[in-house]
C-alpha cells in the first residue's frame, strides 16, 4: 500500500534498515537508546528493524555499557561475516583485487602485472576473472555469499540497458568496450553476484570520503595522480562523487601531444608518463624494460640524492610538474570551491609530501584568492589500496540502500569440481 507520497510499506521498513545499519556501521557499536536520536527513529521502531537485522545474521551483540542508574545496555554493531565484497582497481601498472568481509578487512588480495599487452581487453578481462576465483579460493568464500564486485577503472563508464557497464577510454585505447558484459560472459560467478564498475578516481574518491581524509567534508575533489591524473568531485549535491576528466583540461595551446590525442593537456604535464618522458628528454637515464614505478623511483633518488650532487635536469622536471599540477588544482579551486583536495594515485604517494609544498604554492598563486584561503591540498590518507577499497563500496553502498537486502538467492555454492578448481589456483 502507497501513501500519499509514494512510499509503500515496504520502502518505508527499507528506509528504516538502512538508517539504522549506516548508523551502526559509522559510528558503532551503539546501543538500542543511542540509535533513536542518531537516526530519528521511535523506540519501537529500533527495536523492530534491530530484531530484523538480528534474525538476518547482519547485526550483532558486542558487549554492554553501563547506563545511568538501570540495567547495562547491550552495544550492537554491523556482522563483518555477514556479507563479502571484491574490488578491483585496474590500475597504470598493475590489476589489483582485493577480498573484503562486511566491516572491509581485507581477507585475500593478488595482483597482476601489466606490461607488454597492458590495455588489451582481454587480458584486463582474464585477470579480474582469475584474480576473482584466486581470492575467493583463498579465503575459502563461495561465490553466493559475495554482495558484488567493484571494479574501478581508467576513462567514462556508461551504463546501457542492454549491455551493462560500457567504457570510453580514449588514453588507454578502449572504445566503449562492454566490459560487464564481457566479465559476465566468461565469469564463474552466479548471476546474482552483480558487478559495479566506475572511473577509478571515483572509487578512490569515495574510498577518501568514506575511510580518509574527506571525512567530514562537505565539499571535496579527490585527485587520482599516476601515469595520467583524473579527479572526482564530491558537493552536497552529489553526495557519493562525480568522476570528471580533470586530466584532459587545456593547459597550454598547441602544447605537447597528450596520450589521448589532443594538444596541451594538463595530463601531458602532470602525469607521470609525460613526467619520465620530460627528464629522458632532458638527459635522464634508465634502463630499458623500466617500469614506471622504479623510473619514478630512479628520478627521484637523482633530484634528492642521499649523497653527492643532485641532478639538474631532475629537479627541473619536478619543479615543473609540480606547477603544472598546482595550475591545474587552481582551476579546481576556481570551478567548484571545495573545502579540501586530496592527492593519491601511485605517483602522488610516491612523491610523496615532499612535493606537496610547491603544488600547494603553485595553486595558490593561480587561484582566486578567497576560495584559495579556504581549502587544505594534502595527500590521501589510504595509500595504495584506496582505489580497491573504494570499489568494494561500491556494491557495500548498493547492500545499504537495499536495507542489507541480498542479491536474488544463489546456488548453494559451487559444484565440488568447481570449487577444487579454485583451489588448485590460489597461491600457495
Amino acid at each position: 500500500m502507497a501513501g500519499r507520497n509514494g512510499r509503500t510499506v515496504r520502502d518505508l521498513r527499507r528506509a528504516n534498515r538502512t538508517a539504522v545499519l549506516q548508523r551502526l556501521y559509522f559510528d558503532g557499536p551503539l546501543s538500542r537508546f543511542e540509535l533513536g536520536p542518531a537516526t530519528g527513529l521511535s523506540s519501537g521502531s529500533v527495536s523492530n528493524v534491530v530484531a530484523d537485522l538480528v534474525a538476518d545474521g547482519l547485526v550483532e551483540e558486542a558487549g554492554s555499557v553501563d547506563s545511568d542508574g538501570g540495567r547495562p545496555r547491550t552495544l550492537l554493531r554491523v556482522a563483518p561475516g555477514s556479507g563479502h565484497m571484491i574490488g578491483v582497481d585496474v590500475g597504470e601498472t598493475r590489476v589489483r583485487i582485493e577480498l573484503f568481509d562486511l566491516a572491509l578487512t581485507e581477507l585475500a588480495r593478488t595482483e597482476r602485472p601489466l606490461e607488454q599487452q597492458r590495455y588489451d581487453v582481454e587480458v584486463i578481462v582474464g585477470h579480474v576473472r582469475d584474480g576473482v576465483a584466486e581470492v575467493l579460493a583463498a579465503a575459502d568464500v563461495a561465490p553466493g555469499q559475495l554482495l558484488g564486485v567493484g571494479i574501478g577503472v581508467p576513462g567514462i563508464v556508461e551504463r546501457t540497458p542492454d549491455r551493462g557497464a560500457v567504457v570510453h577510454g580514449q588514453t588507454i585505447g578502449w572504445d566503449a568496450v562492454p566490459l560487464e558484459e564481457l566479465l559476465r560472459s566468461t565469469s564463474r560467478l552466479p548471476e546474482s553476484a552483480p558487478y559495479f564498475i566506475d572511473n577509478g578516481a571515483k572509487t578512490l574518491g569515495q574510498a577518501e570520503m568514506w575511510f580518509g581524509g574527506g571525512r567530514g567534508a562537505r565539499n571535496a575533489a579527490v585527485v587520482l595522480f599516476g601515469s595520467g591524473v583524473g579527479a572526482c568531485l564530491v558537493t552536497p549535491e552529489v553526495d557519493h562523487g562525480r568522476a570528471v576528466e580533470w586530466g584532459h583540461l587545456t593547459v597550454r595551446v598547441r602544447g605537447r601531444r597528450c596520450r589521448c590525442g589532443a594538444l596541451g593537456c594538463l595530463e601531458a604535464y602532470a602525469g607521470a608518463e609525460s613526467l619520465l618522458e620530460r627528464w629522458r628528454e632532458e638527459g635522464g637515464h634508465l634502463p630499458e624494460g623500466t617500469d614506471e614505478e622504479t623510473a619514478l623511483t630512479a628520478l627521484l633518488a637523482a633530484a634528492y640524492p642521499s649523497g653527492g650532487a643532485a641532478d639538474p635536469a631532475a629537479l627541473a622536471v619536478l619543479e615543473e610538474t609540480a606547477e603544472y599540477l598546482g595550475a591545474g588544482l587552481s582551476d579546481l579551486i576556481n570551478l567548484f570551491q571545495p573545502e579540501r583536495i586530496l592527492i593519491g594515485g601511485w605517483a602522488g604517494l610516491q612523491l610523496g609530501a615532499g612535493f606537496l609544498p610547491a603544488v600547494r604554492r603553485h595553486a595558490v598563486a593561480y587561484a582566486l584568492r578567497h576560495p584559495a584561503e579556504k581549502v587544505t591540498i594534502e595527500l590521501g590518507r589510504l595509500g595504495p589500496d584506496a582505489v580497491t577499497v573504494g570499489a568494494a563500496i561500491l556494491p557495500l553502498a548498493d547492500f545499504f540502500a537495499r536495507g542489507g537486502r541480498r542479491p536474488e538467492p544463489a546456488p548453494q555454492g559451487p559444484p565440488p569440481a568447481w570449487r577444487a578448481a579454485l583451489r588448485e589456483r590460489a597461491p600457495h
